[in-house]
């Protein structure tokens, strides 16, 4: 290792307390921003495919997000494929980030890890106190244990997909990059508050 590497190596690992809490906190919200606007997607995507009708998507920084419909010929497939591609669209973007070499895969390990935990334990609510989605599931026939068991499986991929990652990002966390993140959230923030004001 060079002298140059050595220095550059040492300044990431002595960032300030303020830095690493504001890149954590801004990746987070952005996170659950994005998650929840990806989980909406697959909603969409299922209303689509199946011949439905959007009415409306909520995507609001104070609210859970949610996607009504006028029509819904499929009900289950709609309600299922928010957190199917919401797990499965990010996972993927991951894996082709990495197959690329691209140097911000890790950041996209740790959504796709995020997705997979929220989304899973979503799920794993059926069978405790079944609410919005698996509320759905449940009235429309789906055994809440089979819900609750999916969900588990995606929480038990997302805590594996996060195994490791603080190495990796440890070293990928500067102020250039912290203040990306938080820009990203703004940008986030603004977009959320714009598409509310819209409708």
């Amino acid at each position: 290792m060079t002298e140059f590497s050595e220095r550059g190596q040492q300044s990431r690992n002595t960032l300030p307390t303020w830095v690493l809490a504001a890149f954590l906190v801004s990746a987070t919200l952005t996170s659950w921003y994005m998650m929840m606007l990806v989980h909406e997607f697959g909603h969409v995507l299922g209303a689509w495919l199946s011949s439905g009708s959007v009415a409306d998507i909520v995507w609001h920084p104070l609210k859970f997000s949610r996607t009504d419909l006028s029509r819904n010929p499929n009900p289950m497939f709609v309600v299922l494929a928010g957190p199917a591609v919401g797990s499965a669209l990010p996972a993927l973007v991951w894996l082709v980030l990495r197959t690329c070499r691209s140097r911000w895969h890790a950041f996209a390990r740790g959504f796709a890890g995020f997705c997979l935990v929220a989304n899973g334990a979503y799920l794993a609510t059926a069978i405790v106190l079944p609410v919005g989605d698996t509320e759905d599931l449940v009235r429309l026939g789906a055994p809440s244990w089979l819900i609750a068991l999916s969900g588990l499986m995606l929480l038990a991929g997302g805590l594996a997909c996060w195994n490791g990652l603080r190495s990796q990002l440890q070293a990928k966390i500067t102020s250039r990059v912290t203040i990306a993140s938080v820009a990203t959230f703004a940008v986030i923030l603004v977009a959320m508050l714009a598409w509310s004001s819209l409708k």
